[in-house]
């Protein structure tokens, strides 16, 4: 087993395996690393899209489908006891307290899932991710494949003590139970990472905000998140930023490389803000958590009324912390004033470029720039 640099900081008395990247194939790398020894999986393994050539747009211009050989197996007996020997090999790594993720397509997450129960791991719950900006069907014969399934599953059905943010993810949704359909655009513009001849580096590289909330939900700060199918990096840089600790399996070079480079420039929050815990109902809607999530407002950022009497710190999960109180952005208006409620949209304030604008006015720019761009 070979390991890439390990990055970022880490425990004192963190294994060397901690914060770096393994390469080579995904089973073998796992077998290497101690049993019980990881708290969640975030898994993103092939999708077996079974192409068969080019995919053209109507204007004869070839889309940049997935068309890897690790994507590409023989038949579907293959493609099911790869899933088994890989997901053995997690099973045996993660902690009894732990879970795990698995997120696919129609192609493949259906066959995940099969193997998963029959091996006797305990579905949480799926989760659609609905893609405000989807690949449309060029072909026209099937519906627009706007969504991607993710499953969260303990070890077993009798598995205790899992990790579930429950009020973060409240929070992080204006205060009203997160629901299992997550709305986010696919990876673009400045996230997407490119080569130096602008190609995408990795075909199918995930949101960050996505990993935002996948973490956010379901780990606490200083745990080891393992992905065994580590790509462009997403999950480690995610990890990194939100002041877990990652594990990185991966066999090609390239995506190694693009992975370290990308994870090296990553930022971590060092503050209070790590801890967990929005409401004008407008069409769309959008939580105060999905600017948090999506980088319009970042972690440690402080906010204050327009007069600039109070001010209050935005943590990962869309709460704000306020003298050892937290409270949803909303909440904590009307407790600082002294209120029975507050439309934090209005009442907070966030300094850019020297002034003073409502957080509302990020809100603004969410809809336009995120949601609009997708509709």
């Amino acid at each position: 087993m070979r390991e890439a640099a390990r990055i970022g900081r880490g425990a004192a008395s963190a294994p060397s395996w901690v914060n770096s990247i393994i390469k080579g194939d995904c089973v073998a790398a796992l077998e290497r690393l101690p049993e019980n020894s990881v708290d969640v999986i975030f898994a993103d393994p092939p999708y077996n899209l079974q192409l068969e050539g080019s995919l053209h747009r109507p204007d004869q211009s070839r889309v940049d489908a997935v068309d890897d050989d690790w994507d590409k197996f023989s038949d579907f007996a293959a493609y099911d006891a790869f899933t088994r020997a890989w997901l053995l090999a997690a099973r045996r790594v993660l902690k009894p307290t732990g879970t795990i993720w698995v997120i696919g397509s129609y192609h493949n997450i259906f066959r995940v899932g099969t193997v998963l129960q029959d091996l006797g791991f305990w579905v949480l719950n799926d989760i659609i991710w609905r893609k405000t900006n989807p690949m449309p069907n060029f072909r026209g014969r099937r519906f627009t494949n706007a969504h991607e399934t993710l499953i969260w599953a303990s070890p077993d059905r009798n598995a205790k003590g899992y990790t579930f943010n429950y009020e973060a993810m409240k929070m992080a949704n204006d205060e009203v139970q997160m629901r299992s359909d997550w709305l986010f655009p696919i990876c673009t513009g400045h996230e997407r990472l490119k080569d130096g001849n602008g190609d995408k580096v990795h075909p199918t590289q995930k949101p960050e905000a996505l990993l935002h909330r996948v973490l956010m939900a379901s780990t606490a700060p200083g745990d080891v998140v393992l992905d065994p199918f580590f790509g462009s990096g997403t999950t480690g840089a995610v990890a990194k930023r939100l002041g877990r600790n990652f594990v990185g399996v991966e066999r090609e070079q390239a995506y190694i490389d693009a992975a370290l480079e990308r994870i090296a420039r990553v930022e971590v929050i060092d503050r209070p803000t790590l801890a967990v815990t929005t409401g004008k109902r407008a069409e769309p809607r959008v939580a105060f958590g999905a600017l948090v999530e999506s980088g319009y407002l970042k972690p440690g950022a402080v906010l204050q009324d327009g007069k600039q009497r109070w001010q209050a710190i935005v943590r990962i999960d869309g709460s704000l912390e306020r003298e050892a109180e937290t409270a949803s952005i909303h909440r904590m208006g009307a407790l600082v004033q002294g209120l029975d409620a507050c439309n934090g949209w209005t009442f907070w304030h966030v300094e850019e470029k020297g002034a003073l604008i409502q957080i509302d006015e990020l809100r603004k720019r969410y809809r336009s720039e995120v949601l609009a761009a997708g509709a």
